[in-house]
């Protein structure tokens, strides 16, 4: 162990500049009271906050309004290598119809980070979750859960343009989250409803997918991939009964990539993030604080566990105590800070990492909606 943190300590020292801003996405239509989730009858506008993460403490440095859902992994925000531009997906939305009740969206918000406006709003897929963009910053790709499906749009400066589907098994086959790889020539997505990832090859604006899906676990769900393209980390979210569940390590440089490790972090993993120096992943949980009270799996706090990546294996760092319902999470360029968003305290918590160690410092900035997902550029 002291061999590995003076490794990464190291490497730390040396990593390059990464991104310093991390937006977050932040619904504002529902809410977990006492462990029941329902629907704001008059809800204000959704958020999209903007936070400088090359200060310390992280400040907020603009918000505007744009459309965005919890429902979904915390992967429906991607933010441009330069940081000109974000991406918000948004899964859901309020029913015309019935107040009480949400239903299929299929937005995606353009914005402009200098002047902290959406400058265009297209359509993706039914239940659009997880966005990326790859380095060139000219290809997007948004997973559809409710139509089985991953959406490919061509960008040019700030404009986007769709450029087809691709479908991926059943429509209940729930693409979640999806990202880039290395260079940008391939992708992963989940595939939570038949607990499948699957590899996409991209070539230009032409992608398809492989024949090659990989199984980690039980409904894989977030996802993230280092910088150099060697490694992804998945989290399985598991069946959501109380359960320990999973996070797994693939690597992506074997021919064909496959599931190498695989390791328990606690009920319910759902936001998943790997640092710019691509040695440590943060695993959010909800750790049963979605329960209500009464249950015999209710914890009046989630967390977030650190797992080192190092030798094709995830070892369990440390791990703190979160909020309850905690979803995105952000690393600072220097992989020394990282930032949760808790859903029902609706702010996001600050910790440092000391030493492999996470430390909370007590710093909560207070979002102006829940927290649902969270991007940065690296």
């Amino acid at each position: 162990m002291k061999r590995f943190i003076l490794l990464t300590a190291i490497i730390g020292i040396s990593a390059p500049a990464a991104a310093q801003l991390a937006v977050s996405a932040n619904d504002n239509k529902q809410v977990n009271i006492a462990g029941v989730g329902s629907v704001v009858a008059s809800p204000a506008p959704d958020t999209v906050t903007v936070i400088d993460l090359g200060v310390f403490p992280p400040k907020v440095v603009g918000e505007l309004q744009a459309p965005t859902s919890l429902v979904g992994p915390p992967s429906a925000v991607a933010v441009a290598p330069d940081e000109s531009f974000a991406l918000v997906s948004s899964a859901t939305k309020k029913d015309p119809a019935d107040p009480a009740k949400i239903v299929d969206d299929n937005r995606l918000s353009v914005i402009d980070l200098k002047t902290m406006k959406v400058v265009q709003t297209v359509e993706a897929g039914l239940g659009a979750a997880g966005v990326t963009i790859n380095p060139q910053a000219s290809l997007a790709l948004v997973a559809n859960r409710n139509e089985g499906t991953v959406s490919v749009f061509t960008i040019k400066g700030l404009t986007l343009s769709p450029a087809g589907k691709i479908a991926l098994g059943k429509a209940d086959s729930g693409p979640s989250t999806v990202k880039f790889i290395g260079d940008g020539k391939r992708a992963l997505v989940t595939r939570d409803g038949d607990s499948t990832i699957t590899m996409l090859a991209v070539d230009g604006a032409k992608v398809t997918a492989t024949s090659r899906n990989i199984f980690a676990g039980i409904r894989p769900y977030g996802a993230d991939v280092t910088p150099d393209g060697r490694y992804a980390v998945v989290a399985n979210v598991g069946r959501g009964q109380g359960d320990a569940d999973t996070a797994s390590l693939i690597d992506l440089s074997m021919n064909p990539p496959r599931v190498v490790d695989t390791i328990s972090v606690g009920p319910t993993p759902e936001g998943v993030k790997i640092s710019p120096n691509g040695k440590y992943a943060a695993v959010v949980v909800h750790n049963g604080s979605a329960f209500a009270p009464t249950s015999p799996f209710y914890n009046a706090f989630g967390k977030v566990v650190l797992l080192g990546i190092s030798g094709g294996k995830l070892v369990k760092l440390s791990e703190e105590r979160t909020g309850r319902w905690s979803q995105g999470s952000a690393f600072s360029a220097d992989s020394n800070t990282l930032l949760v968003q808790n859903m029902v305290e609706r702010d996001i918590q600050v910790y440092r990492i000391e030493l492999d160690q996470l430390r909370d410092t007590y710093h909560r900035i207070k979002l102006s909606g829940g927290g649902a997902a969270m991007g940065t550029a690296r």
